[in-house]
């Protein structure tokens, strides 16, 4: 059996997308982590299972991305080619990929191709292949010619046979198709023609390919809806002469046949494949999982809002574009066999029953068939159960709290729900929260004046909900303007969009002080301003130069004195400009996870007097990080000096404009000026003093004392 599970949108920003969809989606080193490659600019690293982008790299405006990128399993290095020739290699500390190292090719390329196990080769347009390591070594050397005259590369494919790196590509020509071989080991390559058959007329729409020690099972999908296949033997008996490789039938009408674009086919494993396309009896876009042992439908999933037409398969997950969006289907296949594939494997229930749950209870399941009981034992539990039965049917705990939820007021549906938490957890208690959570927000969207919010803030604290799960909770949230609620989201949900985010800044930042002063709100992440700032007092005038900063100096330029001629500004530096309690939700933002690519716009539109706030309490913050050599606040869960400094250029990056004109963020600028000053200096003595101890270890190391005793002084200063 196979079935195809709840699908995720891997990114809910739209990708650039053109007439043919993406360029591509491939796996890059880590197992969870996946490359995408938009149809014009952008390659985007991400996490699948954080469904959240980790970096983005985009080519300069002008240029073109024409093959994606794929990862360099043997190095961890991303490559790509844009404007046919230009090849491109980084990693993920680089930035800018005009900075990154750049190679021109002689020839147009057509593909990168990368599998684990062997470096990666690049296919040029005119049929030539050559291995990475040998473009590098020469970028400019001359590219022969493969394919004749007017024949275009349609599809390639990559392959490790037997520990033996394998390449297939399919080209087209005045409607006639010829697939190419080249083995790596003994450098052939071999051509054969596919021939179609004198009945089919049909146009092939897809390709795909797996392999064995000894054939390569080429399948296509074409116009007029059915699977074909072709074997391709791996070790050609004649690698001179142009072969001829027959097609026959593999499924039949799997997809409607007036489907002219838009249809994809991938092999999952020897058994399976799964077919993009619209169904024959709806001719609504959908996903299939096919038996083709069997030649039977295993499982199918419609796509309303349509697809591009391409199909991408890793790690037990399909990907593709739904709508606008990069789609990611979970789904698994079992080992074929005859009962699974007509259905007659003990997994299917009785019409009108629960769903079967992931974890099983196998001394209560009446649907295992194993009859492994004692036939006595199994006549008692039955008498139990139907005298169970007749006298009292028991109704699970969670669903009764579903029934009170429905009908009861807010009080009581909080004490049932204690009630619930506080009982053993079963295995499938992840998914009764959820349904709680979906059953209050159901309840709360009938009826406006209904808002469990003690019930919503146990439920956070299960530590199973997250953003996905529940995106209406935060909605609910924000329109209510629960700063608590939001500050307990922000802490317990790893997956909160960009744009919520900010939405919370927003609420965090305006809101006036009398409403925070009666909310009661987390105050882990917050230390004593006013402890800190008596001590100081007591201080006195004493100068004291700290992690290289200064207050006061000697050498200051213009700015600096103007701004030191008032005197009460130290006084203000040293002073929160934000009470505790607008901090410490202040600090659940400085905690979120982002990508800076998706949070800078969404900063433009917070009001300029709002940014100020902001950049006034984060240099504040770095403030009290500087005032010690380990650079941390106190607290339980502070900020780290990263998150301030990534922040406040965050904040900068969105709203410099605006803030150099506002009068009242002048200072705050100038004193931001002052601190990048001094820290470069800072970082400049440093690498002196770096160097010159790479230099003295240099000196020790050539120095061979032969056992004597020796005592050195070393003056740096």
């Amino acid at each position: 059996m196979a079935a195809l599970e709840e699908e995720f949108t891997l990114s809910s920003v739209v990708l650039s997308t053109g007439p043919d969809g993406l360029l591509g989606v491939e796996q890059s080193d880590k197992t969870d982590q996946f490359l995408v490659t938009d149809s014009s600019r952008t390659v985007v690293l991400y996490k699948v299972s954080d469904q959240k982008p980790l970096g983005s790299w985009s080519v300069k405006q002008g240029q073109v991305i024409t093959s994606p990128a794929v990862c360099n399993f043997q190095t961890g290095e991303y490559i790509v080619v844009h404007d046919n020739k230009v090849l491109r290699i980084w990693n993920n500390e680089d930035v800018n990929l005009d900075k990154v190292f750049k190679a021109t090719l002689s020839a147009e390329v057509y593909r990168i191709l990368s599998i684990q196990g062997t470096e990666p080769v690049v296919l040029f347009k005119e049929g030539a292949v050559r291995s990475l390591e040998a473009l590098l070594a020469e970028p400019q050397q001359k590219i022969e010619t493969v394919i004749s005259d007017e024949e275009v590369i349609k599809w390639t494919k990559f392959f490790m046979v037997f520990r033996h790196p394998l390449l297939i590509f399919i080209t087209e020509k005045h409607g006639n198709y010829f697939a190419y071989v080249q083995m790596f080991n003994s450098r052939i390559l071999s051509k054969y023609t596919l021939l179609l058959g004198q009945e089919e007329k049909s146009i092939v729409q897809s390709f795909t390919a797996s392999a064995d020690r000894k054939f390569i099972s080429l399948m296509s999908l074409s116009s007029d809806g059915c699977v074909y296949e072709s074997l391709i033997p791996v070790h050609p008996s004649d690698a001179e002469e142009n072969q001829r490789v027959v097609r026959s039938v593999l499924l039949k009408t799997v997809v409607s046949g007036s489907a002219r674009n838009g249809v994809a086919l991938t092999v999952l494993d020897q058994d399976h494949v799964a077919v993009l396309g619209p169904s024959m009896s709806t001719s609504k876009e959908c996903l299939s999982i096919w038996n083709i042992k069997f030649q039977t439908l295993q499982s199918s999933k419609e796509l309303p809002q349509g697809t591009s037409g391409q199909l991408w398969y890793y790690w037990e997950n399909l990907f593709l574009l739904h709508g606008k969006f990069l789609t990611v289907i979970p789904y698994k296949c079992e080992v074929s066999s005859l009962a699974g594939a007509l259905g007659k494997l003990k997994h299917s229930q009785d019409p009108g029953t629960h769903a079967v749950p992931h974890f099983v209870n196998w001394e209560t399941s009446q649907t295992c068939g194993f009859g492994l009981q004692n036939s006595e034992q199994s006549r008692r539990s039955l008498r139990r159960r139907k005298i169970e039965v007749n006298s009292q049917q028991e109704v699970p705990a969670s669903e009764q709290l579903l029934l009170t939820i429905k009908k009861d007021s807010e009080k009581h549906i909080e004490v049932e729900l204690r009630k619930f938490l506080a009982a053993k957890r079963t295995p499938d208690f992840h998914t009764q929260i959820g349904d709680i959570v979906t059953e209050l927000l159901g309840r709360r969207k009938a009826e406006p004046s209904f808002y469990p919010r003690n019930c919503l803030m146990q439920l956070i604290q299960t530590h199973v909900l997250s953003y996905s799960l529940c995106p209406d909770l935060m909605e609910v949230a924000i329109e209510k303007t629960d700063v608590q609620l939001l500050q307990l989201c922000l802490h317990q949900f790893p997956d909160i969009p960009e744009s919520i985010t900010c939405t919370c800044l927003k609420i965090f930042l305006s809101i006036d002080d009398d409403s925070l002063h009666e909310t009661d709100i987390n105050m882990e992440s917050v230390f004593d301003h006013s402890h800190t700032a008596q001590v100081e007092k007591r201080e006195g005038q004493t100068e004291i130069l700290q992690n290289g900063f200064t207050a006061e100096g000697n050498n200051h330029s213009n700015c600096e004195q103007e701004l030191h001629e008032k005197p009460q500004d130290t006084a203000e530096e040293s002073s929160c400009p934000v009470i505790p309690k607008r901090a410490a939700l202040l600090n659940a933002v400085l905690h979120s996870a982002y990508s800076e690519t998706f949070l800078l716009p969404h900063l433009k539109d917070i009001p300029a007097q709002h940014i100020t706030l902001f950049l006034q309490y984060l240099y504040f913050l770095y403030l009290k990080c500087s005032e010690n050599a380990t650079m941390t606040l106190p607290g339980i869960h502070p900020p780290t000096l990263n998150q301030i400094m990534d922040w406040i250029c965050l904040l900068l990056d969105a709203n410099f404009t605006v803030v150099v004109m506002i009068p009242e963020a002048k200072r705050l600028l100038i004193n931001l000026y002052k601190f990048v000053k001094s820290q470069i200096c800072v970082y400049s003595e440093l690498n002196k003093i770096e160097v010159s101890f790479r230099e003295l270890q240099k000196l020790n190391q050539e120095k061979n004392n032969r056992g004597l005793y020796s005592i050195e002084v070393l003056e740096l200063f």
